[in-house]
């Protein structure tokens, strides 16, 4: 058993693990993704929205889903569990769809979104942060959680 992580009484739920540990440096960088993804998006739909429509509203919606990844990641319990899970896959989903589409049909993307060519403005970051959320919302299932105690 894990220092520090003691089995929770009889007929309590176990602690959520997942807003602990790693988990926090996860909603950390979750956090930082946010602030840049909406500023950004705040930016350029201010300044230059007629420019690149698509890519501008794309970087908005990244912006909305990394807040409530962030959000549902850093609360405990299962309903935000169950919206951490569904805002990550959104994201995986989001930056493959739109990583794959501005490799090939660069004129709908005349400038970058977050999600552009699977985040490459952002070091692949976007890329891989959704697949290490999910790999940290599936170590720590609750049935894993009881296991381990």
């Amino acid at each position: 058993m894990a220092e520090g992580h003691e089995p929770a009484p009889v007929g309590q739920a176990p602690e959520d693990q997942r807003t602990h540990g790693a988990g926090r440096l996860l909603v950390a960088v979750y956090a930082v993704f946010a602030l840049a993804a909406v500023s950004r998006a705040a930016v350029q739909i201010a300044t230059k929205f007629d420019q690149a429509p698509l890519a501008y509203l794309l970087s908005a919606v990244s912006g909305v889903v990394y807040v409530v990844a962030t959000i549902a990641l850093a609360r405990p319990g299962p309903r935000w569990r169950r919206i951490a899970v569904g805002t990550v896959n959104f994201e995986l989903v989001g930056v493959l769809v739109v990583g794959t589409l501005s490799l090939f049909d660069s004129e709908a993307f005349p400038d970058e979104t977050v999600w552009s060519v699977y985040g490459r403005g952002y070091v692949f970051i976007p890329l891989i942060l959704p697949m290490v959320g999910l790999y940290w919302l599936l170590r720590t299932r609750p049935e894993v959680q009881r296991e381990r105690t």
